[in-house]
């Protein structure tokens, strides 16, 4: 890519690093490596650019500023495009962009675009009936913090202290889920199992917690997306996994911390992404 290439951006002003100065920063780290910013997209008050709209206005690459269920959106809406998509860190863990570019600051990563020193990728996501996980998928009865943490958002605090005691509960009481096909941990299940994707694979994590204490902290960290705070085992790397729930109720799940409604099994496999990312990690 030639220097003062244009792209479009779309942002998300509700995800965790949008607020204005993070976008003004955002353009000037653009302008300075010569990227003209020809068009700005606020989801979701605008819709998300079509793939033939963006063809038809001549942009092959189309930049993303915003959460996860932003970028999964929009990543999933180009689908089959010939284009590609930058991530940048627009969200609160921003657990894509890092796989796709490490630790790199904004200005690394435009001057990067700008010099044509980045590739195109279509990295394993985690895919299944409901949707892709780009970043990541929850299933369990812990995935209840999730209304807990919609709450925060809109600073709702009797939401909140309802929503936590609820969810603890929840928790308490909750049938868990196994991981069965193939069988891996514990046969009674967990509270909470995240599935994180690789090129090779996505890594199963299971978290456990046995008393309203473990619950507690699990739940705050779930709010924080410090998942990985709370005691838990790998339990492997695989290509694919049946996830069931011991009592046969609906599983809960988060795709890419959007919650969405699912059966008592599921069954989730690795598959490439279906339009490239733009990365600056070497392959």
């Amino acid at each position: 890519m030639k220097k003062s290439a244009s792209i479009w951006l779309v942002t998300n002003a509700t995800s965790g690093s949008n607020n204005p100065e993070a976008l003004a920063a955002l353009e000037k780290a653009a302008r300075d490596a010569g990227i003209s910013i020809e068009r700005t997209i606020h989801f979701p008050d605008d819709d998300l650019p079509s793939a033939t709209e963006l063809d038809d206005a001549g942009v092959d690459t189309v930049a993303v500023f915003g959460g996860d269920g932003t970028v999964n959106a929009l990543i999933r809406s180009l689908y089959g495009w010939r284009g590609a998509v930058l991530v940048l860190p627009g969200g609160t863990k921003n657990l894509l962009f890092h796989r796709l570019h490490g630790q790199r600051d904004l200005g690394e990563i435009f001057r990067a675009l700008a010099l044509g020193e980045v590739r195109r990728s279509r990295p394993g996501i985690v895919r299944c009936p409901q949707g892709d996980g780009l970043a990541g998928l929850m299933a369990g009865p812990g995935t209840a913090w999730y209304d807990v943490r919609e709450a925060m958002r809109q600073a709702d605090l009797a939401a909140v202290a309802s929503g936590a005691a609820q969810a603890i509960g929840a928790s308490l009481a909750a049938p868990m889920i196994a991981c069965s096909d193939p069988a891996l941990g514990r046969k009674e299940g967990y509270p909470l199992i995240m599935l994180t994707p690789h090129d090779d694979g996505f890594v199963v994590d299971a978290y456990h917690a046995e008393t309203v204490q473990d619950f507690l902290a699990q739940g705050l960290a779930l709010l924080r997306r410090e998942f990985r705070d709370g005691p838990s085992e790998c339990l492997g790397i695989v290509p694919e996994i049946e996830l069931a729930s011991v009592s046969g109720d609906p599983l809960g799940l988060l795709i890419d911390g959007e919650k969405v409604d699912c059966a008592a099994k599921e069954r989730f496999t690795l598959v490439p992404c279906e339009v490239d990312l733009l990365s600056t990690e070497e392959s």
